[in-house]
């Protein structure tokens, strides 16, 4: 893995416009249960799959039923208000701040990016901590709404501020579009990126999934010549990326351990 991490660091350096690519591998670190891992949520109960693929459906048809479920339902991933960034998120945030990794497109809805000091983040698949209104678009922070209040007084749904129109949460749910705001500017980056880092993702979820897969159709212009854009996977197992050879190299190992290590090695490298 050493020989990897100078690799990554190499390529790192030499990026004039790096993205990173997050999923639920790099937030398990963090205590928060993936969905499609060996103990994942819909791995062990595919029952509760199967019934998250109703919820965007119920939110269309009766938006107060879907708010009065969620606020009397335990959370899917716990109280991800306990939930802490490690190594794996301050390593990106660090590589951001050394203007080396230029945007994190990020499938995870735990808000840890941010938290953990990365500024430019797309969250593909929505924040759970904001919500959003499906007519007009906008979002607003989940704390501005005392949704247990409005339940109580039998005010259900909340309504968005600038239309009045029945809110959910952010996060997308099965069969539910990627926001278009969301997706344009996902393939904005991935249009613009000579380098992908992809970490803790299983990659077959999509649209998500076709993201590498785009980038691996690039060709851009590197050191006089034109070369494919080069894409490097950290992730604790290989994955199909790794399998249809579109990553160029994968470093096997946990995000919060690899991380930090080249964030370490770039540093000496700069230092030289």
């Amino acid at each position: 893995m050493k020989e990897l991490i100078k690799r990554a660091a190499i390529d790192l350096v030499n990026s004039k416009y790096a993205i990173a690519l997050t999923g639920a591998g790099i937030s398990t670190e963090s205590g928060i249960r993936d969905f499609r891992g060996p103990k994942g949520i819909w791995t062990l109960d595919p029952e509760a799959e199967r019934r998250a693929y109703q919820t965007y459906h119920k939110f269309l048809a009766n938006p107060k039923e879907y708010w009065e479920e969620r606020l009397s339902g335990k959370p899917l991933l716990g109280d991800l208000e306990k939930a802490q960034p490690n190594s794996g998120h301050y390593a990106l945030a660090d590589l951001e701040k050394m203007k080396i990794i230029k945007c994190v497109i990020t499938q995870n809805i735990d808000n840890l990016h941010r938290r953990a000091g990365s500024r430019n983040v797309i969250e593909y698949h929505g924040n759970a901590f904001k919500l959003r209104c499906l007519n007009c678009g906008s979002r607003f922070d989940a704390g501005g709404f005392d949704l247990e209040r409005l339940r109580r007084k039998g005010k259900l749904p909340p309504l968005c501020p600038t239309c009045n129109s029945a809110l959910k949460s952010d996060v997308v749910h099965f069969r539910e579009p990627i926001p278009k705001d969301v997706s344009d500017q996902s393939l904005e980056e991935v249009s613009k990126c000579d380098l992908m880092l992809i970490c803790g993702t299983s990659a077959v979820v999509y649209p998500f999934a076709a993201l590498p897969r785009i980038a691996k159709e690039r060709v851009v212009k590197k050191e006089g010549k034109w070369s494919p854009v080069t894409l490097i996977e950290v992730n604790a197992e290989p994955t199909p990326l790794t399998q249809e050879g579109i990553t160029d190299y994968l470093i096997q190992a946990k995000a919060g351990e690899a991380l930090p290590k080249i964030v370490e090695e770039i540093r000496r490298l700069m230092q030289n």
